[in-house]
């Protein structure tokens, strides 16, 4: 070759795609320890603060409205099944480029100012067993859950997995010992029957709005249906066996704990679930905090690996520096993209008032709610055909899925 031959480009690095791994019922478990995770042990109060025995009437309700906006994540999951669902779906149904941008990194944000909240609070627990400085706490439990992270999208939800069965096992727990010290409570399920009277159903009303957010979670299933097998197929099934099985847990707790405790102690607890073991309280609020930490890890593990699926979708589709895109061939997950979550939830837990920015987190999650819903309405009225093989809804599913989420966004602005 001449010296005045032109110096050939370098060779583009070679692009590599996420791995497909993760099977329904690790889907539904992953699902499932982001949407439990520790907030019931903690909602159950505050909702009978407001419905009195009719609690669990305030779950149903809000299990009501949720799967409207879930059925719509359902079409969506598996017309596109990709990485930054919300965002994807968005721009496919609104073609607002600024507006898919704002979307996706509003969830990136929700996740990651969720995962700095919680391992505040992971490391306030630690702390009682390992005693330490709580800023190293927090930045062992960032940093080693950031490496689970990054190690496989395979391993690191098995872990989760693992976490979550732990975390239903303690609600399974709570149901079994207040059936068997109480055994009358299954005969007095007809007190959870509330009367036709309007103080009552407002009451309900306002529970349902608390007892809404411990539904919120399922959504961050669309950030993995890049690394879902059969999508099409184990999405919807995915987000619904989710919501199912939440509310039959939030029934079943919020019960028994209703029954069995008297309302005004429930209303003063910080910690209404081990009100159920009378006077093994003591034992069991030991038990309970064990199984509430392991929430949080798990809690923050998963937010971590959304945050970095939405930054990596976003950045695969041109929205993002292309950096943010790349996956690594070993480990088959976007390592730079985890890279800065990791560095971002450690930042906001050490510096920053998290906890003044998460009290507007669920509304900003409420909006994507609404905005989703929206574009499915205009994308069904652009009368686009979904694919034979597309799980699809009727139209005037989104629709009460937009009006609902409207609805309590406006009452929890009051």
């Amino acid at each position: 070759m001449s010296s005045s031959d032109p110096t050939p480009p370098e060779a583009a690095p070679p692009h590599y795609a996420l791995s497909r791994r993760l099977t329904l019922p690790l889907l539904v478990l992953y699902g499932l320890g982001v949407t439990i995770g520790a907030g019931i042990y903690v909602l159950i109060g505050l909702t009978a603060e407001e419905a009195g025995m009719y609690a669990p009437l305030s779950f149903l309700l809000a299990a009501a409205i949720v799967t409207f906006s879930g059925l719509s994540y359902a079409e969506f999951s598996t017309r596109y099944p990709v990485s930054a669902g919300e965002a994807v779906f968005v721009e496919s149904g609104l073609g607002l480029p600024w507006l898919t941008l704002l979307v996706g990194l509003t969830i990136a944000l929700a996740g990651l100012v969720s995962a700095a909240t919680v391992s505040i609070g992971a490391a306030a627990y630690i702390e009682q067993l390992v005693p330490g400085p709580p800023a190293l706490l927090i930045a062992v439990i960032v940093l080693g859950l950031g490496v689970l992270a990054a190690w496989g999208i395979l391993e690191s939800v098995a872990i989760a997995a693992a976490f979550t069965l732990i975390e239903i096992g303690g609600l399974v727990f709570v149901i079994a010992y207040a059936l068997t010290a109480h055994p009358e409570l299954l005969s007095r399920v007809g007190e959870l029957v509330p009367p036709l009277e309007l103080s009552v159903w407002t009451g309900i009303a306002s529970g349902g709005l608390i007892a809404f957010f411990a539904f919120v979670g399922f959504e961050d299933l669309v950030n993995v249906a890049e690394e879902a097998k059969a999508p099409q197929k184990n999405m919807p099934r995915a987000i619904l066996y989710t919501l199912a099985i939440s509310t039959l847990l939030y029934l079943a707790v919020t019960s028994v704990i209703v029954l069995a405790v008297p309302l005004e102690a429930l209303r003063e607890s910080t910690a209404p679930l081990t009100l159920v073991f009378g006077a093994d309280a003591d034992v069991a609020r030991g038990g309970l905090a064990l199984v509430a930490g392991i929430a949080a890890l798990n809690g923050i593990l998963i937010q971590m690996i959304m945050a970095s699926r939405v930054l990596y979708g976003l950045a695969d589709r041109g929205r993002l520096p292309p950096v943010l895109a790349r996956v690594n061939p070993t480990t088959r997950t976007p390592l730079v993209a985890t890279g800065l979550v990791v560095a971002a939830t450690l930042v906001l837990s050490l510096l920053l008032p998290v906890q003044a920015l998460a009290q507007t987190t669920s509304a900003l999650v409420l909006s994507v709610f609404a905005i989703v819903n929206f574009a499915l309405v205009q994308l069904k009225r652009k009368g686009d055909r979904p694919a034979p093989w597309v799980f699809s809804v009727p139209g005037w599913v989104p629709w009460v899925g937009l009006v609902s989420c409207l609805g309590l966004l406006s009452t929890s602005l009051l």
